[in-house]
């Protein structure tokens, strides 16, 4: 029976994350908006890029903000949050959606009282 496991290190280095400068992603942007509509295709595929990357680029060039266009993925480290503000956040989100909990909770019970109070004058009627 064989071992799913390798018996040694993996042989295939980890591949690298891909990074794109500002300026390659005007310079893409630019080509494929410049393209006719049946090849922006072949310009997504030469490129080795998706849709989704030239609609982010092209946003974010739109709004003029060139420094925005580094990949947030690979570009400076966000500063972290302290623990306490990252708890609190966590509270507040808790507590709004407490609260939601809570008006729907109370919707139903309103619900309930008043189809309570109907049965009530129904069965009394009845009698």
């Amino acid at each position: 029976m064989t071992s799913t496991n390798p018996a040694g290190p993996d042989p295939a280095a980890r591949p690298k994350r891909r990074t794109f400068s500002p300026e390659y992603k005007l310079r893409v942007v630019a080509g494929y908006d410049a393209a006719p509509k049946n090849e922006k295709g072949a310009v997504l595929r030469r490129e080795r890029l998706y849709h989704s990357h030239v609609r982010e680029w092209r946003s974010a060039r739109d709004a003029g903000a060139l420094e925005k266009l580094v990949d947030k993925r690979t570009g400076p480290a966000r500063p972290k949050k302290s623990a306490a503000e990252a708890e609190n956040e966590k509270l507040r989100r808790q507590v709004e959606r407490l609260e939601k909990e809570l008006a729907r909770n109370k919707a139903a019970l309103e619900v309930m009282g008043k189809a309570s109070a109907l049965l009530g004058m129904i069965s009394e009627g009845a009698d």
